[in-house]
């Protein structure tokens, strides 16, 4: 199953190219009129998308807090979640280290934004990027939730991981009393990874809106205006990924090959949607089957979509630079050096606002003299540029799950990488029975 999805979505891709650039052509004659009739067909091929993504978000909440509850609850003391807790965030902090200042490196050697010699727009023009949600103490307080049920409606990941880490640790206080609370838990877990084999068969024609609709409204000549800059952030992307693998192999050696083979349909899916939170239900089951412990991929994957997003953190250092390049403005390094330290500090702050990278950018652009309409330059192509950061944070928390799991003892026995389609199972386990997707 998991191998013709691919391969699906690949379809799905290649289809959504011709179409959307056949539409665009068929449509465009360079007149408002073409571009706002481009923009109504966008919209409602884009319906697809907007669907999927839906359903996405119907079984994230309900996800992460009854894995993420049962892989707390078979740790089997506070003590074990603390250590691997801080063992997680300490290779966040180091990734995100990493990320930001490999970008300002390689944006400082390609030079993209030099001699770009585009039309911008004066210095006062409105970017169109909301920074009200840019504010570290407001993150800081929102972290707690005031209501878990506002915290599931809303999909605050964040809120959800707080919320069921009290669960979690209770349950383990409580001991024998909260058994039956835990194979329901773990009856939830399996009927939400057999609701995401349902969903996840939408995912090709997903795709095929997404790119069609993008293309059709914008067509190819928004790419070619900007494919140097483009080019050169992909070019960094892949440095990253070698990086991040490199160390991956530091720690587990050899078997890293095998995980890029693991996860390659979540990390497909996050590249042709751009969005992760469709890729998390695979990512659990591939990481399952890869052999990392269940109550680890459950603890430190939800943490990760929140701390651990390297390939947006690349993007907000390369992007600030290039556009401080195309206006032609000097930073000197201690300059650069303090961005990124204030980029560091920020950008945990936003990682559930919706288009979480420009918001950084946007509310970063002031505080170092730089315009901020530069980021209108990039905003025609920002939907191209989060495909490739998206995967990359999909990449950076695969890592970081295997590298826990193998500082935390090791790996589960592996599984084929390819599996038949998803089938509850027939019991629950009975605790203190490892929690399995393996289905």
């Amino acid at each position: 199953m998991a191998k013709r999805l691919t391969v699906f979505i690949v379809i799905g891709l290649l289809l959504g190219i011709v179409t959307g650039l056949a539409i665009h052509g068929w449509l465009d004659d360079g007149t408002p009129a073409a571009a706002a009739r481009l923009k109504d067909v966008a919209g409602y091929v884009s319906i697809g998308t907007t669907i999927f993504l839906r359903l996405i978000k119907m079984i994230i909440a309900p996800l992460v807090f009854a894995t993420l509850v049962s892989g707390i609850a078979q740790m089997g003391d506070t003590a074990a979640l603390g250590r691997v807790g801080a063992k997680a965030i300490g290779w966040f902090v180091c990734a995100s280290l990493l990320s930001l200042g490999l970008g300002l490196i390689l944006v400082n050697a390609i030079h993209p934004g030099v001699g770009i010699n585009l039309p911008l727009p004066p210095v006062g023009a409105d970017a169109g990027v909301s920074t009200d949600a840019f504010s570290l103490a407001k993150f800081i307080t929102h972290i707690v939730p005031a209501s878990m049920v506002e915290a599931m409606a809303t999909n605050e990941i964040l809120q959800i991981v707080v919320f069921s880490i009290f669960v979690g640790v209770a349950i383990t206080a409580v001991g024998d009393v909260a058994k039956p609370l835990i194979r329901a838990v773990e009856a939830l877990v399996a009927i939400m990874l057999q609701i995401t084999d349902y969903v996840m068969r939408f995912a090709p024609i997903a795709v095929f809106c997404a790119v069609t609709a993008t293309l059709a409204e914008r067509g190819a000549g928004v790419i070619g205006q900007l494919a140097f800059f483009m080019g050169s952030f992909y070019l960094a992307l892949f440095i990253l990924w070698a990086v991040l693998l490199g160390f991956g192999f530091l720690f587990i050696g050899p078997r890293i090959r095998d995980l890029i083979r693991y996860i390659r349909e979540p990390l497909l899916v996050a590249f042709t949607t751009a969005s992760s939170e469709a890729a998390y239900p695979r990512m659990l089951e591939a990481l399952d089957r890869f052999g990392v412990p269940p109550k680890i991929a459950s603890f430190v994957l939800p943490l990760g979509y929140s701390f651990n997003l390297d390939g947006s953190m690349m993007y907000v250092t390369f992007a600030s630079v290039f556009i401080a390049q195309a206006y032609g403005i000097d930073m000197p390094l201690g300059t650069q050096i303090a961005m990124l330290l204030f980029l560091m500090i920020s950008s945990k702050g936003i990682a559930a606002v919706p288009r979480a990278s420009l918001v950084v950018i946007a509310a970063v652009l002031p505080v170092f003299d730089i315009p901020e309409a530069g980021l209108l330059l990039i905003l025609a192509i920002d939907h191209f540029l989060d495909m490739g950061r998206t995967a990359t944070n999909v990449i950076g928390n695969a890592v970081a799950s295997a590298v826990v799991a193998k500082w935390e003892g090791g790996f589960d026995p592996r599984e084929p990488a390819e599996i038949e389609p998803a089938h509850a199972p027939a019991h629950v386990p009975e605790p203190p029975a490892p929690t399995s997707f393996r289905h």
